[in-house]
């Protein structure tokens, strides 16, 4: 048995007694060479025929998928600013129908004040002239007492001054002249 074990020493060990890496032994190299290319066209087949038709099965799957959403995201972007230029022009018209209504219940209630003025300055003036004639009858009729009061106080002065009552028609011509001037 001591001879199995000084064969494994031989082939690890280097000359002057260092260990010696395995592929790098002179014995093996040759068919370490052969097993490589063996293991290269194995991957080599392996990912040509399996995993790269995978992988570019997916990237072309997650491109058509990008696509699709960008495409879609276009669509709505345009769904969205048509949206949008409705909106504006509903608010424009809605405004433009609000002044209009503005403007329509302004004149409205402009014309009501104008004929509430009219009729209450109608009013007033019919008032005005009832006033009027009431006060120009109260001055007539002031007026008419005037002569008659004034005669009775000249008379009641004259006799005071002078003890005596002047007769009536003195005194009623005295007062229509002195209502003349």
């Amino acid at each position: 048995m001591a001879e199995p074990a000084a064969h494994t020493e031989a082939h690890t060990e280097a000359p002057g007694g260092h260990a010696v890496f395995p592929p790098f032994q002179r014995d093996t190299f040759a068919s370490q060479l052969v097993w490589l290319t063996i293991s290269f066209v194995l991957l080599y087949v392996l990912m040509a025929k399996v995993a790269l038709p995978r992988i570019g099965a997916i990237f072309a799957e997650r491109e058509k998928r990008i696509g699709d959403d960008l495409k879609a995201a276009q669509d709505f972007k345009t769904q969205s600013d048509a949206a949008h230029a409705a909106y504006e022009k509903a608010l424009a018209d809605a405004r433009g129908r609000a002044q209009g209504i503005a403007a329509t219940t302004r004149e409205q209630q402009a014309a009501e004040a104008e004929a509430t003025n009219k009729r209450l300055e109608a009013q007033l003036h019919e008032r005005i002239a009832a006033a009027e004639q009431s006060i120009a009858a109260t001055r007539a009729a002031a007026m008419g007492n005037v002569g008659s009061i004034a005669a009775e106080t000249a008379t009641a002065i004259v006799e005071r001054l002078i003890g005596q009552a002047p007769a009536d028609r003195d005194v009623a011509a005295a007062v229509s002249e002195a209502l003349k001037r």
